[in-house]
């Protein structure tokens, strides 16, 4: 049997190996279908990740968030896996951070976890359950136990595991995005 590490890199290979073509438009159906859920629809709030590499673009739902009038927010990480969603007006605002991703100013406005209607959460891959591989720092999973925000996973469709190796701390997103398919996952 795999370990998270070794399932890490093994679907960091097989990101890599993703022909450009399809990563444009992987990421154009993960968008449209993510415009088109009811919760990100009613959302007042939300946050976002900073997409880096070849992960989902989420600048233009940032785009399409501030165009609709949504609060957003992006992740401000601190040491030990806390995060706080700072809201900023501007992907302008974002600057480079902890790991090199972009993220706000520290002194930006904060939102408590129960104050965030929607949340995009990150991960290398999902399954269809809603379980995600991320990259092993834990700040999410920590985050999200303490939020009642509707949570939904952006994944390359590709990319889809059968079943993600679970622990007991891990927490399901309540939908998957994909280009092809919203997938509502079981809740626990």
């Amino acid at each position: 049997m795999m370990i998270k590490s070794e399932l890490r890199e093994l679907t960091q290979n097989n990101i890599d190996a993703l022909p450009d073509e399809y990563i444009f438009k992987s990421n154009a159906g993960i968008l449209k279908n993510m415009l088109s859920l009811r919760e990100y629809k009613d959302a007042k709030s939300v946050m976002l990740f900073y997409s880096v590499g070849r992960e989902p673009d989420t600048l233009l739902l940032a785009e399409a968030a501030f165009a609709d009038n949504k609060k957003v927010a992006f992740p401000f990480c601190l040491r030990k896996g806390i995060m706080h969603a700072h809201v900023v007006s501007s992907p302008d605002e974002l600057r480079p951070a902890m790991l090199g991703i972009p993220a706000p100013p520290e002194d930006a406005p904060v939102l408590s976890p129960y104050e965030l209607d929607l949340i995009i959460v990150p991960a290398l891959t999902y399954d269809r359950d809603g379980f995600r591989l991320g990259y092993g720092g834990g700040y999410y999973d920590r985050y999200l136990a303490d939020t009642s925000a509707f949570t939904v996973g952006i994944a390359r469709e590709r990319l889809l595991m059968d079943k993600v190796l679970r622990e007991p701390h891990d927490i399901a997103v309540r939908r998957l995005v994909t280009e092809k398919e919203v997938y509502n996952c079981p809740t626990m």
